[in-house]
């Protein structure tokens, strides 16, 4: 039995895509009301997995995530991107609903649906938490956004379906494992003609002096790397001051990928957070 640990209310999203990723394996999904508390649980022993929402295909990254990543023991160990097909949810008609509760990235990608119609967004914790609280509200004025797995789950009418501003909407999770932890085991189908492709997660704190961004990407382009991501999030210690978050093709311990690190590391504080099978990109629509 596989447990993965995940953010969110029975019913997310986050749990979907880990019984997707973990699909023909027994798997126990475990949920949290906070990211940190999936990932703690992963970091104490109490789960083998967290899954982690880092970005998604409308509204970016979460930032949350990426705050976290910095500074997890954890490990990245695999990805997969899961489709998202957001549902109005509630008691009431379209015409009666005056406010809308879900997490902050559902609502942003919903953002025109709900202007349009003059809804009022209010943040929550979770997408699939908000439809818990609508079931308890039972106020017609309210609804939420999640899947209508949830709607179907806390038994709450779907008022509309696929209300996302754009339909090809997918959400890119990371599964995180606790270093040393042997996941030759994970299924994951090759999304290469050749076989299994990879890419590598790392973080970056580089020296706040000019030129020292320029001097790490320049590395990428010299040893002919693809860099498919580089997030900036402010540090927590200084003020003005910013981590990077890279992914790139190409596995850590390949001689060419280890030499390039080893050379960025000359100019800023490199951690791996780990190789991993690389997800075929979603289909777009």
């Amino acid at each position: 039995m596989i447990r993965v640990s995940f953010p969110g209310e029975r019913g997310a999203y986050s749990e979907a895509a880990a019984v997707s990723f973990f699909a023909g394996q027994e798997v126990e999904t475990v949920p949290h009301l906070t990211f940190a508390g999936a990932m703690g649980s992963t970091v104490d022993g109490d789960t083998d997995y967290t899954i982690l929402p880092v970005e998604n295909s409308i509204e970016g990254s979460v930032g949350e995530s990426y705050d976290l990543l910095t500074s997890t023991p954890l490990v990245a160990a695999g990805e997969i991107h899961h489709r998202i097909r957001h549902c109005l949810i509630g008691y009431g008609r379209m015409s009666d609903v005056k406010q809308v509760w879900s997490h902050p990235q559902a609502l942003g990608q919903c953002r025109r649906f709900l202007e349009e119609r003059e809804m009022r967004a209010v943040s929550a914790y979770d997408t699939a938490g908000s439809i818990k609280n609508v079931r308890d509200a039972k106020d017609r004025e309210v609804a939420g956004i999640a899947s209508k797995e949830a709607a179907e789950l806390y038994g709450v009418p779907v008022i509309a379906e696929d209300i996302a501003d754009n339909s090809s909407n997918y959400t890119r999770f990371l599964i995180l494992a606790a270093r040393g932890r042997d996941t030759s085991g994970l299924v994951q189908p090759p999304s290469g003609a050749g076989g299994t492709t990879y890419k590598t997660s790392i973080t970056l704190s580089i020296k706040h002096e000019p030129g020292s961004l320029y001097r790490v990407i320049k590395n990428f382009y010299e040893n002919n790397v693809n860099m498919t991501k580089i997030e900036s999030r402010p540090t927590r210690g200084n003020a003005w001051e910013y981590n990077f978050y890279v992914d790139f093709e190409g596995h850590a311990e390949d001689p060419r990928i280890a030499g390039m690190l080893e050379r960025i590391c000359s100019d800023s504080s490199v951690r791996v957070l780990g190789s991993y099978p690389s997800a075929a990109p979603p289909p777009v629509a």
